[in-house]
């Protein structure tokens, strides 16, 4: 694997692999790499000749200064998790290497999917978002770009990014990694207690019981129901029955598009999300 934390060094690297026919596959990440970061890079290596990996802590996707300072960085065991799975490791360790002198962001109209959920409780999170993966994907010009789906929403509009910039980069949504208990995994699980990683699987739980059991109920009354089971163990920031397509409220499970159950709380100060879709 090779390392660089230089955009341009970067670039003269994956146009020789172009030059030679090769196809590229990128996983962007922000570091504090785990098995479910793994399985987006081996999931790159079946689909793509050349698997790029990219560590940069993105300072416009955080809403607070503490949590940006307060996340973790461990870049010695995410350079030993990934080395015999991916051939270039990107991790600038400024921001100017991405951004350029200034970090000026542009506004990307997402058609309000930007502000429902997550964006509601995050605001600017996903511009912020945006724009990082738009730079990141112009400095490595990627066939395919892979992001898992615990962050759906961040997916579809990631999606809807390629469309408005007018990329041909294939993005390529990867399913949701698990711990034993159920619990998807994400860097964040590392700041959990033992007690709160272990009941944290209620989340999961609820989220299969709606899937399981929505059609007993109306979508009032099981969301209120799931409410109540998460309630007391985590504090429930939101758990919202949804559009899988727009994102946007229904009125019933007669739909189209798909459903797509998001949860959002906290526990041991920790904000952990997940979601089901059926």
């Amino acid at each position: 694997m090779k390392f660089t934390s230089s955009s341009q060094e970067l670039k003269s690297l994956l146009k020789s692999e172009q030059d030679k026919g090769k196809s590229i596959g990128f996983v962007p990440t922000m570091g504090a790499l785990h098995s479910g970061h793994l399985s987006l890079i081996k999931q790159a290596q079946k689909e793509c000749d050349i698997v790029v990996c990219s560590i940069f802590v993105n300072p416009t996707q955080f809403n607070e200064k503490s949590d940006l300072e307060k996340y973790p960085r461990t870049i010695e065991a995410d350079k030993n998790l990934i080395k015999n799975y991916c051939d270039y490791l990107f991790a600038p360790e400024t921001a100017e290497e991405v951004y350029g002198d200034k970090i000026e962001l542009i506004e990307f109209d997402f058609g309000g999917l930007e502000n429902e959920l997550e964006g509601e409780f995050r605001p600017g999170h996903f511009q912020g978002m945006a724009n990082v993966v738009s730079l990141l994907l112009k400095i490595v010009t990627p066939d395919k770009a892979f992001f898992g789906l615990k962050d759906y929403q961040q997916y579809k509009i990631v999606c809807r990014l390629v469309e408005i910039i007018k990329l041909k980069t294939e993005i390529v949504g990867c399913t949701i990694i698990r711990e034993e208990n159920g619990l998807a995994r994400s860097s964040r699980n590392e700041l959990l207690s033992e007690k709160g990683r272990e009941v944290a699987s209620v989340i999961s739980y609820t989220l299969n019981y709606i899937k399981k059991y929505h059609a007993h109920f109306s979508i009032t009354e099981i969301q209120e129901k799931a409410k109540a089971m998460i309630q007391g163990i985590l504090e429930v920031e939101y758990l919202e029955i949804r559009d899988a397509e727009t994102l946007k409220n229904i009125t019933s499970w007669e739909n189209n598009n798909g459903v797509f159950v998001s949860f959002a709380g906290m526990i041991d100060g920790v904000r952990l999300i997940d979601n089901i879709r059926f």
